[in-house]
């Protein structure tokens, strides 16, 4: 089985990365690479990339998008790309798009009120942001520190696409962006 280099960075988490059963975490995305090095010892060893490409922070999913790319350039290993959301299983994975609004799978982007989760488990930084409105209809949510809030590289392996050249993989933005051109 090759040695495939997982990471996904979309969520206010930061970045979580993984190296088979080994999993290293950075509190911002920016800091990604500090994690990367705490896995792997001889980047050589790097067979692959998978990366996470969203939904999530527009900043931050470029920021794994460009690690992504950097290195497999370097190393000339394959990329493949997963949905942040696949990096979560057994519950609801609930992403923090700001704005009052959160990504769930689909993907789609919605008011956390217009989510039916009744009896419901919930993770993902949108479920812990906005706990108390999920809470009150009758979800459920583990607790803020709880690890199941992090998107999982295993999974996100699972789900990859197809491995390929590395500016292949492209972000998954599922609503417009906020910045506009000036007419």
């Amino acid at each position: 089985m090759p040695r495939i280099l997982a990471f996904d960075t979309a969520t206010s988490f930061g970045a979580v990365c993984g190296v088979g059963e080994r999993r290293a975490r950075a509190a911002r995305a920016g800091d990604l690479l500090k994690a990367v090095d705490e896995l792997v010892e001889n980047p050589r060893d790097v067979e692959a990339i998978v990366v996470g490409r969203g939904p999530g922070s527009f900043t931050s999913i470029r920021i794994g998008l460009a690690v992504a790319r950097s290195l497999a350039l370097t190393l000339g290993v394959p990329v493949a790309g997963a949905t942040t959301l696949h990096g979560y299983e057994v519950a609801l994975a609930v992403v923090d798009a700001r704005r009052g609004e959160v990504f769930t799978p689909g993907p789609r982007v919605c008011r956390p009120e217009e989510l039916d989760v009744t009896g419901r488990t919930l993770v993902g930084d949108g479920a812990v942001r906005y706990r108390a409105l999920f809470e009150a209809a009758g979800a459920t949510v583990p607790p803020d520190d709880d690890d199941a809030h992090l998107p999982d590289p295993r999974l996100l392996v699972a789900h990859a696409g197809p491995f390929g050249a590395a500016e292949l993989v492209e972000p998954l933005y599922v609503r417009e962006p906020d910045a506009r051109p000036v007419a």
